[in-house]
């Protein structure tokens, strides 16, 4: 039995292709991105697409569909943004709670970022979960890191999955203790897809962390890969020096430890550092080799960032599947 998917907020499809793994076959794509609305008709050819606003949109036509997916804006509730949670109006979950509710799926997944389970916004998440119709069966929000999944990546986001009848198990980790590492997709010496010629440079008051990989060695938020570690999480804003970047003379820990022994920061540019491309940035992401994405240079990497992982959401999405079977 083939079942049928909604994927709101849709971006360059992530999600979709994810549950399209998963056997769901995405009937509607809704977005306000241009170029990621392109994005998304490039790989779902078949699915009507709206390049509009979730808001006064009306989802009773699509009744039947077995799934809603999706991830409303997450700046609300970004540790990086202001945190307005409610009061920003740029939080549209009420509005995808409506579309589920004017739909009545079978079954919804909601993806967000950690810092709507914040306890900050604890009284808003109560809220949250009575804004869905009574008639589903709600697991309680869950934090997952999806990495634990078989992504190159760590990126850590909460999922929250309904069922109108029946029970859903929340996916067990698959890779739990077992984290596939960045250099199963990248590779050193050879610059997959169009090179990006933002220099890597040295900061001037260096953050100093545990691990060379971490803190900022740098200027801008790009972070030098561990080839045997998931990557760092890939950025909506990257392209600039907010891009991670390949050391391909494995500089980067001896001059942490320079650092740590009292060394004095360096100036210029770092030797052998260069920045992640779109593809590269694609395939930490799980999106296929083939993915062809829409618009600017900028605009590509922001798709790329923004997008739910396609194995997560294959995984998540599979144990939905079974409970709809």
């Amino acid at each position: 039995m083939e079942l049928t998917s909604i994927d709101l907020f849709c971006g360059a499809g992530g999600l979709s292709l994810g549950l399209e793994r998963a056997g769901f076959h995405s009937v509607l794509g809704l977005d306000t991105n241009r170029d990621a609305m392109e994005t998304y008709r490039r790989r779902f050819p078949k699915a009507t697409t709206e390049e509009r606003s979730i808001v006064d949109f009306d989802f009773r036509q699509w009744r039947g569909v077995d799934l809603v997916a999706g991830g409303p804006p997450c700046q609300p509730f970004s540790n990086g943004g202001k945190r307005l949670a409610a009061q920003d109006a740029r939080d549209m979950i009420p509005e995808f709670a409506r579309a589920v509710n004017e739909v009545m799926p079978r079954a919804f997944i909601m993806e967000n970022v950690a810092g709507l389970l914040a306890p900050r916004n604890r009284e808003y998440m109560s809220e949250i979960m009575g804004l869905f119709s009574d008639k589903y069966t709600i697991l309680s929000p869950q934090v997952i890191n999806a990495a634990d999944y078989g992504v190159p990546q760590r990126r850590i986001r909460v999922l929250l999955i309904g069922v109108l009848k029946g029970q859903v198990g929340f996916p067990e980790p698959t890779h739990l203790g077992q984290h596939v590492g960045a250099g199963t997709v990248l590779r050193r010496g050879e610059i997959q897809g169009e090179a990006n010629l933002s220099k890597v440079v040295y900061a001037r008051n260096p953050d100093l962390r545990t691990s060379p990989y971490a803190g900022q060695l740098f200027n801008g938020g790009g972070r030098a890969i561990n080839f045997d570690r998931p990557a760092p999480t890939i950025l909506a804003s990257a392209g600039g020096n907010k891009t991670h970047f390949i050391d391909e003379l494995d500089a980067v820990p001896p001059y942490h430890l320079h650092l740590a022994n009292g060394g004095r920061p360096r100036q210029g540019k770092l030797k052998g550092g260069r920045r992640l491309t779109i593809l590269e940035s694609s395939l930490l992401q799980t999106f296929p080799k083939d993915m062809e994405f829409a618009g600017s240079r900028s605009s590509q990497y922001s798709q790329i960032g923004n997008a739910v992982p396609p194995r997560l959401a294959e995984v998540v999405g599979a144990s939905v599947a079974r409970a709809l079977h």
